[in-house]
């Protein structure tokens, strides 16, 4: 009998421990709080996915996502203190480096180039625009500085008249009214190009920058990148690593699934609309890319921009703190 208690007793402890042991790994790992800014377009495009996740519940941290028409308001909010990470045109992860007194990391480079010029007329190559206007938006950030880089390393430079307007949605419309008697060219960037050649049948896409930009320099053209603080990506190593495994993720169902991503762009309000989204997200060169790599297309990108103009990447280059991961 006491053989028999003995054996039930052990097999009762078996069952409680298994019972506890299921009962703790329910228990889900404490998640990290993460403060991420992205911008509307083609840089917000690699987080739709991870959004959608993020609301579900799925995501390896607490995301509070915050979107942003203007990069302004992403550099004033990494320098308040009100974002860890964020999405933002390449250059000014530079210039947020040397306002923040080298508080900031670049993560990785998520978008390379995304800039094509439209006309309703032809545009044989850089050379083509001796003489003519090109209007575009983005004064004192990456759309002007490659521009003025094209302009000069194609002997341009007092040939072409430059027209800036306020927002590239101007620019948009102005191209999605030209007709064919309009000389005028316009830089755009997705998802705008696309927007304006849906309205405007007589647009033609005449000039890919990027690959003017890449001859002109041996250079890939990258636009965007993801940042974080520089405290807190030391003290919260683990939490920046996983959100760099899910936005790879999350970028790669950018490539896979068109549809799928085009529809969370509108949901999320990173693109109006899904059809535009769908035609220009192949155009958008969605990307992530990290580690040496990374810093070596941001530097070379970077040194380009500072020998145009030292102020496009706040004065001088980053220090070797700026590299996530390298």
């Amino acid at each position: 009998m006491k053989k028999v208690i003995s054996l039930l007793l052990a097999v009762l402890l078996v069952f409680s421990l298994a019972a506890c042991g299921a009962k703790d790994a329910d228990v889900p790992a404490e998640k990290t709080n993460i403060r991420l800014a992205t911008l509307k377009g083609p840089t917000g495009i690699g987080t739709a996915k991870l959004m959608q996740e993020n609301d579900a519940g799925n995501a390896a941290n607490n995301y509070t996502v915050t979107l942003c028409a203007d990069p302004t308001e992403v550099m004033s909010g990494m320098a308040a203190g009100n974002f860890d990470l964020a999405a933002c045109p390449l250059n000014m992860a530079s210039v947020m480096y040397n306002k923040l007194s080298g508080n900031l990391q670049i993560l990785a480079i998520n978008t390379l180039g995304t800039l094509y010029m439209l006309s309703t007329n032809d545009v044989a190559d850089i050379g083509a625009l001796r003489g003519k206007t090109v209007v575009l938006a983005g004064q004192g950030a990456t759309p002007e500085y490659v521009l003025n880089y094209l302009l000069e390393k194609n002997g341009l430079k007092d040939a072409v008249t430059v027209e800036f307007k306020s927002e590239h949605a101007e620019v948009a419309t102005l191209a999605a009214a030209a007709d064919a008697n309009d000389t005028r060219v316009f830089l755009l960037p997705e998802p705008n190009v696309t927007a304006a050649m849906l309205q405007n049948k007589a647009l033609k896409n005449v000039l890919d920058v990027s690959a003017a930009f890449e001859s002109a320099s041996g250079v890939s053209l990258a636009m965007g990148c993801i940042v974080a603080k520089k405290d807190f990506a030391e003290q919260n190593k683990a939490a920046i690593d996983a959100f760099l495994a899910e936005y790879k993720t999350s970028v790669d169902f950018t490539a896979a699934d068109v549809d799928g991503a085009a529809a969370l762009c509108e949901q999320y309000g990173i693109i109006p609309k899904a059809a535009v989204a769908k035609q220009a997200i192949p155009r958008c060169s969605i990307t992530c890319v990290t580690g040496a790599d990374m810093q070596k297309i941001a530097t070379e990108n970077l040194n380009v921009l500072l020998n145009a103009d030292m102020k496009a990447v706040g004065g001088k280059m980053p220090g070797n703190d700026f590299w996530y991961g390298v």
